[in-house]
Parts: C-alpha cells; structure tokens; sequence
C-alpha cells in the first residue's frame, strides 16, 4: 500500500507518536517535552498565587488560562489527540466528555441556584427556630 492508500501523512504525527526521524515530540522526546511543560505550568501557576506579579483580581483568570494550556498539553502530549484524520473519534469522543461535564456544570448551578431562591431567608429561619 502505498501512502496515498492508507491516507497516512508524514506530517500527521502527535507528539509522542513512534516516528523514526528524530523530530521534537517524537517518541520519549515527546513525552519529555509535555512532562517538562505541564510541570511549568504547574510552577507557573503557583507562582501567580504566591507573587504579587499579577493584578489581583485577574489571579482567577489567569489561572484558568494556564489550566487550559495545560489540558492543551496534556491532550497533544500525552493523550495524542490531533486533527488528523486518524483521531476522529477521540476527538469526538472528547467533544462528548466536554458536553456532558458542561450539562452536569450548568444543570447543578441552575438547581443550586433554583433551591437557593426556594429557601426561606437566615433572620425569619432564625426567629422560627426561637
């Protein structure tokens, strides 16, 4: 077969993928790489909460964006999801987890949310517990 056949392509690899031409995120290069990264972000993270290097009301933010990047690392590095033709399927398998973590999210703050404005307030619970 040739390579047209299989619709394999060279420059189709994930990182950590078994590749023979000594490319950065080939092989254990690769796995070193992410380890490298995620434990950077990992540092870098810490770092924002312990310094005073960024504003403080922007500490979440910023710590959601290294928690993205770092789940960025972890798909491509470790998990090898790419775009390519071959990872379809763990690509939509992800696309499946994201939506149901979301609908568990979103449905657990809308009935938190319901059952909060449903409760009697503290004062009146108070003065009835008397």
């Amino acid at each position: 077969m040739t390579e047209e056949q299989t619709g394999s392509d060279d420059h189709d690899v994930a990182p950590g993928d078994d590749t023979d031409s000594g490319e950065l995120g080939g092989g254990l290069t690769g796995y070193i790489v992410g380890l490298a990264l995620a434990a950077g972000l990992t540092a870098a993270s810490f770092f924002i909460l312990k310094s005073s290097v960024i504003w403080q009301p922007a500490i979440p933010a910023a710590l959601i964006a290294l928690a993205i990047a770092q789940m960025g690392v972890h798909l491509v590095f470790f998990l090898h999801v790419t775009s390519g033709p071959d990872n379809t399927n763990n690509v939509l398998a992800l696309a499946f987890g994201v939506l149901i973590v979301g609908l568990v999210l979103l449905g657990s703050m809308w009935i938190m949310a319901h059952l909060n404005h449903q409760l009697m307030p503290m004062g009146e619970m108070m003065k009835r517990m008397r």
